[in-house]
């Protein structure tokens, strides 16, 4: 009968001085981030929030969002985490398919979550740093914290499928609690000394849990950083003499290619995760920052961490390393057999980190957990040693600078264009990014329109890191005897430029 929020309470009784959250020169004490969310959580309860209703934080990474987070957890809520670069289609619907309370914004944005709400019908509170900060001292500190089971929910996490709407991956307590405690103990071994650098969107399960609930339970500091740019993040790492860094490939790539001169002798970690590190920017960091990288796997519906390689055991590079404590895997075939030592099959996991299921879709979690275990949609190898090689995704999701963009979504918008008869958005390599969006569009007989004009009417519907930077119009697209469009047949006829 433990909440995630535990975690915070116990760290601040324990060392209320200990500096937990620093965003430039503002800093708090572990003290204040328990003291803030205790207010927040008042704050949720005066606003008709109850036990088991969805609290949507669509904020960037700032103080607010912890706060909030854990005021939300506190009070027995739960936390829907969404990128602020949401656009209003996208928010209304998250918002209807969790049935949000209320909805958390940040006070800069553009509007788009603001419209969403109202499309949904959903209360909206704007969140600016000063007049919050006042709001929560109106309040009386809420110290309870809600009692909740291992299996209850306290995070929905919106991923995608097969299907293209998006789902809410319902990961409970003891799922959250259990990655956390992992995570700290046997892969970072994190304790109150250590500095976390924390640019990972915190909305990101990677960015929540292997950052900042870790940081938490550790009673660390957690540097954070809104927006990635390898400048800022190496003068922080130097400010706050950070020991612990996290990112995805495209971050370590981007850290490795900056030409400043940049010392970082207290880092003594990075974890990788989110995609497929590359082998040479891997050692080229490493010899670069003298800083050992550990690269894992995980998924929002595993809470997020399957497999890691660890400090006090062989690192093989290109290897997302072996299963952490408690969780199975096992690799299948098409008939569900497991296959040899060294041959591909798809990756299949079962433990306690896996998601309850998706949020009011029973028979689509009966899909993806039929028996126990969890079909990852990955494909990978596992050699003699245990450890685990990602091969390909069975699943046509992109990953585009270490965020996820789903085909179906932007097809769908696509084909609301009056122009589009079929359209195939897919995966092109990309030297920085790993993969850019591409689209093939095949146009309506006597229909007209630019691939410029296609490119804009995506980009007035999705987030920014959605649209395709490649479109393209074609005759015809390669199809097979069902009439299933092949993607894999599908190239850009140019390079996608930046």
């Amino acid at each position: 009968m433990a909440n995630l929020s535990d975690f915070l309470v116990e760290t601040a009784a324990r060392q209320p001085e200990q500096p937990a959250l620093r965003l430039g020169s503002h800093l708090s004490s572990y003290a204040e981030l328990a003291d803030r969310s205790a207010r927040a959580a008042a704050l949720l309860r005066t606003e008709g929030v109850r036990p088991g209703d969805r609290v949507a934080l669509m904020l960037p990474n700032v103080p607010e969002f912890v706060v909030l987070y854990y005021g939300a957890l506190r009070a027995g809520a739960i936390v829907v985490p969404l990128n602020p670069l949401l656009k209003e289609r996208e928010t209304a619907y998250h918002l209807t398919d969790s049935g949000a309370a209320l909805l958390f914004e940040w006070h800069q944005a553009p509007g788009e979550g603001a419209r969403g709400a109202a499309v949904a019908g959903v209360p909206r509170m704007a969140v600016e740093p000063s007049s919050f900060a006042e709001l929560l001292a109106r309040h009386e500190p809420l110290t309870e914290v809600a009692r909740t089971a291992d299996d209850d929910v306290a995070v929905l996490l919106y991923t995608s499928g097969t299907t293209g709407k998006p789902k809410g991956a319902a990961l409970t307590h003891g799922g959250l609690r259990h990655n956390t405690e992992v995570s700290r103990v046997h892969i970072q071994r994190m304790t109150s000394e250590d500095v976390v650098v924390g640019c990972l969107p915190l909305f990101h399960v990677f960015g929540q849990i292997c950052m900042m609930s870790v940081a938490v339970r550790s009673g660390a500091s957690l540097t954070l950083v809104p927006r990635f740019d390898p400048q800022t993040v190496l003068d922080a790492i130097a400010r706050d003499r950070a020991t612990v860094f996290g990112g995805v490939p495209t971050m370590y790539a981007a850290l490795l290619q900056h030409p400043a001169e940049a010392e970082v002798p207290t880092l003594r970690m990075c974890v990788s995760g989110g995609a497929s590190l590359p082998v040479e920017v891997l050692h080229g960091f490493e010899d670069r920052f003298g800083c050992a990288v550990l690269e894992g796997f995980g998924m929002s519906e595993t809470s997020p961490v399957v497999t890691f390689n660890h400090l006090d055991r062989t690192r093989k590079a290109g290897s997302v390393g072996t299963p952490i404590q408690d969780v199975e895997v096992r690799l299948l075939d098409d008939k569900g057999q497991d296959v040899d030592t060294g041959e591909v099959g798809e990756l299949v996991v079962r433990g306690p980190n896996v998601m309850k299921g998706y949020w009011n879709r029973p028979e689509e979690t009966a899909a993806a957990v039929p028996d126990g275990w969890l079909r990852t949609g990955d494909l990978a190898r596992q050699d003699e040693d245990g450890y685990l090689y990602i091969v390909d995704r069975k699943k046509d999701m992109i990953i585009r600078g270490g965020y996820n963009v789903y085909p179906r979504e932007i097809e769908e918008v696509l084909h609301e264009h009056p122009a589009v008869a079929l359209a195939a958005v897919v995966g092109l390599p990309h030297e920085r990014l790993g993969e850019e969006v591409g689209a093939a569009v095949v146009l309506r007989p006597g229909a007209q329109a630019t691939a410029e004009e296609l490119q804009q009417h995506v980009k007035d519907r999705v987030a920014a890191y959605k649209y395709p930077r490649a479109v393209w119009l074609t005759d015809a697209l390669p199809m097979g005897p069902s009439g299933k469009i092949l993607k894999r047949q599908i190239s850009a006829p140019t390079a996608v430029k930046d």
